[in-house]
């Protein structure tokens, strides 16, 4: 089990667990980039990665601010 690094929630990760199948992360859209094993940040679980993923696309939709 991994530890979410933004919220502390636990959750599996295929890439941390060593496990064969691919992550669940890779069937979301690729927002964030991965975080490498010395990265020092850890992955996000699946309510953190998906509200940063709608937050990031509600962002795109309303365009830079240039006020």
């Amino acid at each position: 089990m991994s530890a979410c690094s933004a919220c502390g929630a636990q959750f599996g990760c295929a890439m941390a667990d060593g496990g064969d199948a691919p992550c669940w992360c890779t069937a979301l859209p690729p927002v964030v980039a991965v975080p490498g094993a010395n990265a020092g940040a850890g992955c996000w679980c699946p309510a953190c990665l998906r509200q940063h993923i709608e937050s990031a696309r509600r962002d795109a939709a309303e365009g830079p601010d240039l006020t």
